[in-house]
Parts: C-alpha cells; structure tokens; sequence
C-alpha cells in the first residue's frame, strides 16, 4: 500500500504555502503516497489563490479519517490568519508555528499514522524567534526528538544523485581538525544506509578528497593519506562498494553522468555549491538517519518571490516523492 505521507507548509511568510499547493495542480502525486496538508487552512487557501490552482480540499480531525478518493485531506490547524503575516517578512509566530507543525508531523510518524513527510521551507530566524533553537541545523531538533544516537545529518538530492558530507555547518577553518576515520565511515555509513531505503540495493558510492587536487600525495595536504583513504578502504573491507578519495572539483561533475548513486563530501560547500549550480530549483534536502523518511526542499523561503505566484514548485514534488520512496514505495 502506498505510503502516507504529511505535507506541512512551512513558514507562512516564504513561498511554503503556494508551492505546496502548486504541486496538487495535478494529481500525479497520487501515484507515489497517500499526502495529508498539514497547518492552517486559510494560508492553504491564500496559497492556492497566489500559485492560481484549484483542488478539492477536506478538513479532517485525525489521519484515519483521510479520504483520498476525491479530495486531498489537510489537518486543519486553525491556527494562523494570514491577514496577520506580511509575505516576505520575518514573523516570529509564523516560525513558532512552522515548528509545532514539524513537532506534530513527528508525533504522527511516531504514532504510525503517518510513515514520514515532506515540508514546506522553514526560515531559521523565524523559528528561533518563536522559540525553536536549531543549533547546528534542523537536523537536530528531529534527531532530539527521535533520542537518536545513531549517525543523522543533512543530506542533499538532485535527479538521482545523493550526497552527504562530513562536517555540516561550522566555520571552513574548523573543518580539518574536525575531520576523522569514525566520522568519514559513519557518513559513509549513513549515505548508504539512506540510499538503501530509498530503493538502491547496492549503493555506487564516491569520497571527495579534501585538499586541492586530491592533495597531491601529501604534497599539498595529508588529510587524504591520513583519514580518508583509511575510513574508505575499511568501509570497503565490510563490503561497501566505494571508491575515492576523488577531486572534489571534478567528482561532481563526472557523478552526474550516473556512475555513482551517492557522493561523500568532506564540508558544507564542497557539494552544496556544486548540486545548487547544477539545478538549484530542484534540489532536495532529506534528513538522513531518522527512522522515517523526513525531506524539504533545499532553496528555502524566497521571501524575495513569495507571493508573487513565481516559485518553481519542482524541488518541493520531489520532496514528497523521496520521502515517499524513503517510506517504501517503490516503483
């Protein structure tokens, strides 16, 4: 059976509300999972009203009332009037909001009345203004709430290709102490963990080196000798089909000719830059390592086109299409 899939709006403010509905212009979703909106109804609709689209929306009280046959049900939150926002403004209770939908979305995951959700953009400020302290990244809050201890993060998708990378959101000058054979294998790990419930049986795994040139054989730099060829060959000593270390200023380059499904990277902007100049509308972030399959989209709240009916509603379909793959389903 096709998976349920939650569809929180994101912030209200940001073009959340527009591309969510957007996406329901057609109901080709349909075809991947069962979606439930999740937030007010009202900022759904002033969604539909800028994204110019139209489709049969029911109000239900609790997921096992959901009726897919000839409308899409939302879980009124009935809680945000959107003559109290400015689009394209920070507003600190459209942040709180945005977190208590996530918290809620979490709640039905935990519950098995949803098996994981897609949602729309969040804006940090936002959200740490309304209460949600985000640390190092939105990952956290999920992994918190999971009582994780397992390996989680980031990672990013585009067409078909999945990259991960080591160290997330810290200054580039931290990076090189922060780099070690327990993190690199573990986000080895992750990266093909994530990919095999995504559908990839044997996951085709790249490592980015992290020096110029792949350091040149220590010339211009150990960490490739040291840490990252060791993490490798140990991950493939436990039969792990991976290969590097590779040039990171070619590796995603020749990737995405389809010779690997996924791409460890060693920083934040060592394949962010990369997969964003590739197709920066698409691109999707999935929250690795969370017991279920938990996406949004990578280009956030564009408060600088929100409501203006403009917003490329590409990377927010493919959120809920991986996180339904995440969940199980499978083509």
């Amino acid at each position: 059976m096709k998976p349920v899939i939650g569809i929180p709006l994101g912030d209200a403010t940001g073009i959340g509300p527009e591309i969510v509905a957007k996406i329901f212009k057609d109901d080709d979703l349909l075809t991947y999972c069962r979606p439930i909106i999740i937030g007010d109804r009202r900022i759904l609709e002033m969604g539909k009203e800028i994204a110019k689209t139209d489709f049969q929306v029911t109000h239900i009280n609790d997921p096992s009332q959901a009726d897919w046959n000839s409308s899409i049900p939302i879980l009124d939150q009935k809680n945000l009037d959107p003559s109290d926002i400015t689009l394209g403004q920070i507003n600190a209770e459209s942040g709180r909001l945005t977190g208590e939908m996530l918290m809620l979305a979490m709640q039905l995951c935990k519950k098995g009345d949803i098996q994981g959700f897609a949602f729309g953009p969040y804006h940090k400020a936002a959200m740490e203004y309304g209460g949600f302290h985000l640390l190092e990244n939105i990952a956290k809050i999920f992994a918190d709430h999971f009582a994780l201890r397992q390996p989680f993060g980031e990672m990013n998708v585009i067409k078909n290709l999945w990259t991960s990378r080591v160290t997330g959101h810290i200054p580039l000058k931290d990076v090189a102490e922060n780099l070690s054979i327990q993190k690199i294998r573990s986000t080895i790990d992750l990266t093909q963990d994530t990919l095999r419930r995504a559908g990839f049986d044997e996951p085709r795994l790249a490592v980015a080196a992290f020096n110029p040139h792949g350091g040149e054989d220590g010339l211009c730099g150990t960490e490739e000798i040291e840490v990252i060829k060791p993490a490798i060959e140990a991950s493939k000593a436990e039969g792990m089909n991976v290969e590097g270390p590779f040039p990171a200023d070619t590796l995603l380059f020749e990737a995405m000719k389809g010779d690997v499904d996924g791409v460890v990277t060693m920083y934040h902007d060592q394949g962010q830059i990369a997969m964003k100049l590739i197709d920066f509308e698409t691109v999707v972030t999935v929250l690795a390592g969370l017991p279920f399959g938990v996406t949004t989209p990578a280009h956030g709240t564009a408060f600088d086109i929100s409501g203006k009916g403009i917003a490329n509603a590409s990377a927010m379909k493919q959120s809920v299409i991986i996180a339904a793959k995440i969940a199980g389903w499978r083509e």
